[in-house]
């Protein structure tokens, strides 16, 4: 029997084995004695609740709540029938982060990598699912399938909540959890919050930079209108025709149209600008009728924040990592982030209505100059790279959760729109060839010809679009048996398109007009005389169509068969379509025939027991199955410039959907107020995990992906939270309480693969898997140990919190070595922060005054290859620590 049909089994025979025992089950609706505070039954007074504020939290299939049907607890983590976390709005604001990639970053079993990737147990942003108000997000980055969540602001987030326990309510994309973000609804009271804030960092601010002119409003991440594609690339790209087919005089035409001074010449900036950032957040409620409350929420925000990074980039020619290049490059990014949010919430009896619209746009300026000695050649290459990415989000979505008597009904549904622009990606090459004999030996010249130098302009344009539309209904048959069930439909379009132009001189160049600088060199002028032509690199596969349409039903139930004893048994199914079509922009169509169509449905069981053993102590057990389909990027066989690693990935249309079984035990304990302390265990059996490879190619690096033939994860989680009221100190202390919340998760993940097994390459077909895969080595994106812990004070009258964050992720894969080589290896290691708040009132308003030390201890970036001998660095840089200053003012 297989493991998917065991599984189901036993879910189905705990579900029937819970039922009879269900005749001894307590009513609900009975308020039994209260005991003692902390008991999870006892009618809770005012005094008694926690100071932290209960989460606003909407999720599909909970009518607004992740309570169990019966408990009076207010601490979601308790009383929830999965294993959950839970960050209110003031939790999130202790950890002082300022988007909610940083704030997750607390959390038990939680890792950030990148510009805001979340990885939940080490797994990678594949087996994490985002989620908005429960509405599913696209994603700007064509790099992840979920959003990057630090460009979501934490002022416009009520609460988050990561759920790690697989219930038939969420998508069956849920390998590691999911992350649902729930935007802020209707303010209790009128108010208006202005902020502003200063940061730098030591190896940035004020220190000398690079940059480029660009257009007059790159400043507040707009252009003006410079980087739209020239007339004459316009008129090409319409026609249908190609480079190739052009006279040289017509290529020289869009050649000069291409060569902006102000896109291509960089500049030292003497000294950088301190980072600046400001917001506005607004929101009103008036009363409806008898029992109805309407309110408005509207808030927009900008941060400018700049960046230096002088980063080390080596490449091997042989398994014992010998160095074939040693690259140097000093890279000034300019990072513009622009939101705003308007938000329209309605409360009618116990009917509540959400109304989102949401705009996020992040840009990224970046200026790059690098040096390196190539030891195969003996050359010495100057390069120099300019790039402006615009990623932008819009969504809208409407969320009705409401109940009529007992039968709760939710509708949702929505909208989203993602994009990434990248035009003028510009990058150039100079040589040095340090040879005595030649006469410019010891010049840097660029002949445009690949050989000793070379100049290119990339566009690069990426449109998603994504519709859902969802109902779930709930309904309480008997006082222990609760019934849910829902269907949810997405269609998910990506328009992608990546186009390469190489500027290719003829052998009459002069050299010595190779010495140029770059905005000289595309002068028009050097374009005309010497009749400088184009090549387009990406005439094979230029464009793609992607497409994702789900529809999902499922039927769950939450049985309370004994006082104390709850069961969440459920099971989903979805039928999938996914596919990617390369698109002909060319009139005589050649493409490389990369296009995958993937088609399965799938049957997910889930089952969670919670047993409350006694007063303050449950234990949970969970079963589950999950997939993971490939993301679009992964199948896309295109190009991409990730400017954050610096390297290219190109996608495997032969790639198919993961499968994976999941296992889950864990105790939890509560005591007193707001304390509680957990141990857990958990498995997951991975069946063709998709994980990154990386190869080597003219001292370049290229990443693509590939079926492992499976792996096994399995680790221990603990977590511990204390409170403790400091006021028996006196003086000062007498209204301080210390904060202590720790967290530690251990894993271990292995993948499997025989002399046997193999796995699909494009365009090659079948390979041995042996080629990209060792046995027993980890999955990409797992640290072995995770730490988290926080330790400060507060106080419970006012507005007063200093607090330390200590941060420890050891060692984890990024990308396999391919060809034999080791695989590349991030080191994260430990990090400190310190975030001070503290509350004033200055004529009657009320201000809040923010300072944070992040990075104390200058733990810097290391992302290299070992053998256990020699070892190459192939992303190292410095980052420094960083202190920032904010003030906010409510009215």
């Amino acid at each position: 029997m297989s493991t998917g049909k065991r599984l189901s089994s036993l879910l189905l025979l705990t579900s029937a084995l819970a039922f009879p025992a269900a005749a001894f089950a307590q009513s609900t609706q009975i308020d039994p004695p209260a005991t003692d505070p902390g008991d999870a039954v006892a009618p809770i007074s005012p005094e008694e609740e926690p100071q932290d504020e209960q989460p606003d939290v909407s999720i599909p299939g909970g009518g607004g709540e992740i309570i169990v049907t019966g408990r009076r607890n207010r601490d979601v983590t308790r009383s929830s029938t999965q294993v959950v976390s839970v960050l209110s709005s003031e939790q999130i604001a202790r950890t002082g982060e300022g988007d909610i990639a940083g704030a997750l970053g607390r959390v038990t079993g939680l890792s950030v990598q990148g510009n805001g990737f979340v990885f939940v147990r080490g797994l990678g942003d594949r087996y994490s699912l985002a989620l908005l108000n429960g509405l599913p997000l696209p994603s700007p980055q064509p790099l992840s399938r979920v959003v990057p969540l630090d460009i979501f602001p934490t002022n416009i987030i009520a609460s988050s909540l990561v759920q790690k326990t697989y219930s038939a309510n969420f998508p069956g994309e849920f390998g590691g959890g999911v992350i649902n973000l729930t935007t802020r609804a209707v303010p209790e009271e009128s108010f208006l919050k202005i902020s502003a804030g200063i940061s730098g960092d030591e190896q940035t601010t004020l220190s000398e930079g690079y940059d480029y002119y660009g257009s007059d409003y790159d400043s507040f991440g707009f252009d003006d209108g410079t980087r739209n594609a020239p007339p004459a690339l316009q008129s090409f790209f319409a026609n249908g025709i190609r480079m190739s087919d052009l006279t040289i005089d017509e290529q020289v035409a869009i050649g000069k149209q291409l060569g902006n001074p102000n896109l291509v010449l960089t500049q030292r900036v003497g000294d950088i600008p301190f980072n600046f950032s400001g917001g506005i957040t607004a929101g009103t409620a008036v009363d409806v009728g008898s029992d109805g409350r309407f309110g408005v929420i509207a808030t927009a925000s900008i941060s400018n924040k700049w960046r230096n990074r002088s980063i080390t980039k080596q490449t091997p020619i042989s398994a014992d990592l010998n160095i074939g290049s040693d690259e140097q490059t000093f890279s000034t990014d300019n990072r513009i982030l622009v939101n705003a949010l308007l938000g329209f919430g309605l409360e009618l009896g116990e009917h509540k209505f959400r109304w989102t619209n949401l705009f996020i746009r992040d840009t990224l300026k970046q200026t790059q100059l690098s040096s390196e000695e190539d030891f195969l050649s003996g050359f010495t290459n100057f390069g120099q790279d300019t790039g402006w990415f615009e990623r932008q989000l819009l969504d809208s979505q409407i969320v009705a959760e409401m109940k009529f008597g007992d039968l709760g009904l939710e509708l949702r549904g929505g909208y989203a729109q993602t994009q990434r622009e990248a035009p003028y990606e510009y990058s150039f090459e100079y040589t040095r060839t340090n040879n005595p004999a030649d006469p410019l030996g010891d010049t840097f010249v660029n002949v445009l010809d690949r050989q000793r130098g070379s100049a290119s302009v990339v566009f690069s344009d990426l449109k998603e679009e994504l519709w859902y539309g969802g109902v779930d209904v709930n309904y309480p048959l008997t006082d222990w048996l609760r019934m849910s069930a829902g269907y949810a439909y997405t269609t998910t379009d990506r328009f992608s398109s990546r186009r390469e132009f190489l500027f290719n001189a003829p052998t009459s160049f002069d050299d010595g007009v190779g010495a140029l600088r770059p905005d000289l060199l595309l002068g028009d002028a050097v374009l005309e005389f010497y009749d400088i032509g184009l090549i387009e690199t990406t005439q094979s596969d230029p464009a793609f169509d992607a497409g994702l349409d789900i529809q999902a039903g499922y039927v769950s139930s939450q049985v309370t068969p004994l006082l104390g004893v709850t069961l969440d048994l459920g099971v989903r199914y979805e039928d999938a379509t996914q596919s990617v079509t390369p698109v002909e922009v060319f009139a005589t169509p050649i493409n490389s025939g990369s296009g995958t169509s993937i088609r399965n449905d799938y049957f997910l069981p889930a089952g969670t027991l919670t047993y409350e053993v006694m007063d303050g102590l449950q234990l949970r057990v969970s079963a589950s199955k999950t997939i993971a389909r490939p993301q679009f990027r992964e199948l896309i066989f295109q190009t991409y410039y990730d400017p954050e690693t610096n390297r290219q990935y190109n996608g495997n249309p032969l790639l198919q959907d993961s499968e994976l079984t999941n296992l889950e035990a864990r105790a939890e304990y509560y005591f007193d107020r707001s304390n509680r302390v957990s141990l857990a265990g958990f498995y997951k059996d991975i069946e063709n995990p998709i994980e990154a490879y990386s190869s080597f190619n003219d001292n370049e690096q290229i990443t693509s992906y590939a079926n492992a033939p499976s792996a096994r994860l399995y680790g221990a989680e603990l977590e511990f939270q204390y409170n403790y009221d400091l006021l028996n100190l006196g003086d000062w202390f007498e209204s301080k309480r210390a904060v202590l919340v720790a967290n530690y998760t251990y894993t271990q993940s292995s993948i499997r693969v025989g002399p046997d097994d193999v796995t699909q390459i494009f365009p090659g077909g079948a390979q041995a898997a042996t080629n990209f895969f060792v046995d027993d080595a980890p999955l990409t994106g797992q640290s072995d140990h995770l730490v988290n812990l926080q330790l400060g004070v507060e106080d419970i009258d006012r507005l007063q919190q200093f607090t330390f964050l200590m941060s420890y992720s050891s060692e984890r894969v990024t990308s396999r070595g391919a060809g034999g080589l080791p695989d590349i290896v991030e080191d994260p290691g430990f990090r400190l922060d310190f975030v001070a708040r503290q509350g004033l009132d200055l004529g009657g308003v009320p201000l809040e005054l923010k300072l944070e030390a992040r990075n104390i201890f200058g733990r810097d970036n290391f992302e290299f290859q070992t053998d256990g001998t020699n070892r190459i660095e192939i992303n190292s840089y410095e980052i420094g620590q960083s202190f920032s200053f904010s003030v906010s003012a409510e009215f």
